[in-house]
Order: structure tokens, then sequence, then C-alpha cells
């Protein structure tokens, strides 16, 4: 199903985040090197039967020491096992995000002297898998080699984590695993590492990275080509440590209402694989009339009175208003309809519309596609040229001013990148974890947006923006 408008109007709507990305390293073995080797102070151990005796050890070699509970055992170990602990690691599922709720306001006040971290263990491990899975009419079809590729990222995930834990930088874990079980588990390469810290770096959320067993042994033990992976990793996470002096907040001007925080959607992954910057808000976020500067509001959620005037109302302002599986009598609907097939209908609605689809989500590679349509090509924030392996996330200052893009290459080869991004830019600087700042890349600007090319990209890549010439910065270090 295809569906389609162009809209003109581009306003800036900010997610706020309070630090780039810190990384924890989960320990499972007996030995530790010191955390001034190690480079990262924040450890995370479990809790078991061995607990107290590792929690001394680590704080001898220097660590802040995190311990990971689930959310039934948290009260347990804040009363009894957490004597020179820094925080609690909460394990939630989606399942107990209700029963969270309730129980988490009663540990800090119970415990005010202790961090309580909320903890999505569902991510991904972040990689290019190859060909993209779709379906359709209940049949999965995979796509041919040169279509888009397929790419695991944990991006959706941290917006959802965004909306759910407002007062906490999203925290997130993942399992090295292989899509085939009966194959034998093989080491984490550094490629591996270095895109899981990027990942979370360019996504300003905070990794609980594991260490594969062999690595701390490795290196535990001195063994100079762990220690050579190792290092990478470190510089990897010291790049996106830093905030540089400036408080970001995520940029988008797309709008996802949902009525349940699933971070297994697969619409919202594809549209954060193709580079739609959106922001997740809940059903009483809609009626709360502080829903300015979006340009499209997809809704995944039936709504009740209430919402549909505030859909209409939306619309009636400009606003292109999506509702999905849309079943009911609404407010819009005494109005002329175009239907544009047999799924999707559009009510035009003062100066925006709506569009009614009558059936969930079935294909979200074109529905994705279909939000970028619908944005049109004054209002796409920013746009990729041979950067089907990329992801790219744009941040602004309070004031709106787009000042930072991340990116995140998920395939193993460099490549040459050309990015538009909406706005008028005078100097594009670039750094990297491996030559940090600066390189100074040459704008181009036309009818409101800035074009430049990043012509190496391994990994991951920052470019600072700024409106008008800067002060220089010091050479790139080698």
């Amino acid at each position: 199903m295809s569906i389609w408008n162009t809209f003109l109007v581009w306003v800036f709507v900010l997610v706020s985040t309070s630090a780039w990305s810190s990384v924890f390293v989960y320990w499972t073995g007996s030995a530790l090197p010191p955390a001034k080797e190690l480079g990262l102070n924040d450890l995370v151990l479990s809790w078991n039967d061995s607990f107290s005796s590792q929690v001394k050890a680590a704080r001898k070699q220097g660590y802040r020491v995190y311990v990971e509970v689930s959310l039934h055992q948290a009260a347990a170990a804040a009363k009894t096992g957490t004597s020179g602990v820094e925080g609690i690691v909460l394990t939630v599922r989606q399942s107990e995000r209700a029963e969270l709720e309730k129980s988490l306001p009663k540990l800090r006040s119970a415990h005010p002297k202790l961090r309580f971290l909320v903890l999505n263990p569902d991510a991904k491990q972040p990689q290019m898998r190859g060909s993209l899975v779709v379906k359709r009419d209940s049949v999965l079809e995979v796509s041919s080699p040169t279509a888009q590729p397929w790419i695991d990222t944990n991006l959706a995930l941290v917006k959802i984590e965004q909306r759910s834990h407002q007062g906490q930088v999203p925290l997130y874990t993942f399992s090295w695993g292989l899509s085939d079980p009966r194959q034998q588990q093989p080491a984490a390469t550094a490629m591996d590492y270095l895109l899981a810290v990027a990942e979370a770096g360019a996504f300003h959320a905070d990794l609980i990275l594991q260490l594969d067993e062999r690595l701390q042994k490795a290196l535990s033990n001195h063994d100079a080509e762990a220690w050579t992976l190792w290092n990478q990793v470190r510089s990897y996470a010291r790049f996106y440590s830093d905030e540089g002096g400036q408080r970001l907040e995520a940029t988008a001007n797309v709008a996802v209402v949902v009525d349940d925080l699933d971070t297994t959607d697969e619409a919202m992954n594809l549209m954060a694989r193709h580079n739609i910057p959106f922001k997740v808000l809940l059903l009483a976020d809609l009626k709360s009339g502080k829903l300015e500067g979006f340009n499209v509001v997809v809704v995944f959620a039936k709504p009740d009175r209430g919402v549909s005037e505030r859909i209409a109302d939306l619309a009636a302002h400009g606003e292109t208003v999506v509702l999905v599986d849309a079943h009911g009598s609404y407010l819009w609907q005494n109005r002329d309809a175009v239907r544009l097939n047999e799924h999707a209908v559009a009510y035009a609605v003062g100066n925006g519309k709506v569009l009614e689809l009558s059936e969930p989500v079935t294909d979200p590679e074109m529905f994705a596609q279909d939000i970028r349509r619908l944005l049109g090509k004054e209002s796409v924030l920013l746009s990729l040229w041979n950067g089907l392996t990329t992801v790219a996330v744009p941040y602004s200052e309070h004031a709106g001013t787009l000042k930072v893009l991340e990116f995140v290459n998920y395939a193993e080869e460099p490549l040459r990148l050309q990015v538009q991004v909406k706005g008028s830019f005078a100097s594009i600087r670039y750094e990297t974890p491996e030559h940090e700042c600066c390189e100074s890349l040459s704008p181009v600007r036309h009818n409101g947006f800035t074009e430049f090319v990043i012509s190496d990209l391994k990994i991951a890549g920052r470019v600072r923006l700024e409106s008008n010439r800067a002060p220089d910065f010091p050479a790139s270090r080698e």
C-alpha cells in the first residue's frame, strides 16, 4: 500500500538527553585488570554468592561497581548486598514495565545513596545481516542483493526508552549471538566491539558491554593482541564520553504515537533505517496539547473522542496525520474523502490532512518510504546518498539550531557518503574516533539545504555544523 503527499513546513522537535554516552563493562571472570589499564571505570557484576568478594576486589582495582539484578531481587539486593556498590542495575523486561513504575520510586526513596538504573536487556547485536526480509500477504520475501540491506540497529529501542524513562539516559545491553544456534559461537571481533560502542554513542545512550570470556581472560593475562583490540574500544568509548561543552537534544519532525512501548515494532525500526528522525509519544502526550513542530504524526493507537479532536486540530493547523489500522467514526469524516488505494483514504482538514489506513502495517519497508514521501523534499531533515548501510542522527541545541550529525556505518567496508541537511551552514567539521577534531569539509548550499561529502566513513563519524565561520580548531590527532 502506498501513501504520499508533500508538506512544506519544517520545524524541529527535540528529545532531551543529558550526556553523550557511557560504557559500562560487564565482567564475569575471576581475574580483573586495574581500572587505570582498562580505561573504563564503571563495572557491572551479577549478584551471586561470590558477589561481596568480587566487589572488594574490583574496588581495590579502582572500579565503580554496579550490581545487576532482576526487578524482584532489587529490594533484597539494596538491603543486604550493596556495601561498596555505586548503584543497582535493574534488568526489566517489557512485561514488567507496569510493576517497575510502582517499585522504582519506592526503591529510590528507601535508598537515596544508591543509583538505580533501568536496563533494557533485549537490544540487538548491531550488525549488517545482508538481505531485507519483508512480509507480503503473509509470505516472507527476501530482497535481491542490490536492494536495501538488512541492518540490526537499536535506534528505535533507544527512542522508546527515551519516552519510557524520561529522567534517565537510555541504558541497554545485548548478548553476542549467531543467527544459526547450531554453529559454535565465535569470539567477538574488534569490529563487533567498535560498532557496539559507536552505535550507543551516536544514539546518546549508555551501554553495558558484555565482554567475551576469552577476551576477559586474555586481558587479565596481558595478551598483547587482546590489548591492541581493547585500546581501540577504549578510544571509541572516550570519543563519545565527552559532551564537548554542548547540551544537545535529538531532533525530529515526525511523531510516532503508540499505546504500548513495544521495542520490537518493525515500522519504527524501518523508519530508523531510512533515517527519518522521529520521536515516540504515548496517547497521553497527544492529549496534552504539547505537540507542536511535527510535520507528520503517525498514530498506531485507537483514538478516543479526545484524541480524535486533537488529531483534527493538528491537521487543521497544517500537519499530516496518518492513522494506522483505522476503524470507526471520526470528526473529519464529514468531509470529502479521496481514496488513494484499496486500504487508504485521505481527508482534507484545514491546511493539512488525515490519512486513514484500514489495516496494520504489513510491509514496514514500504511504509517507511511512504512516510518519507509524506514529508516532502522541503521538509526532509537529512538525506544520504550511498548510505544504505549508514544510520545518521541529527542533534540540536535547545534553541533549535542544528549542531551535530552522528553517523554509524554498519558495513565492514569504508564508504564515501554524500549528505544533504536542512539549513544553511558555512562550516562543516568532521571528526572520528581514529582522527578526532577536525577535518574541514566543503559545504555546497542551495535552496535552504547544505550538501557535503564524507570521503571515508569507516564505522563512526561526527559532523559539527556552524551557520557562521567557526574559529580554528586543533589539527587532527594521529
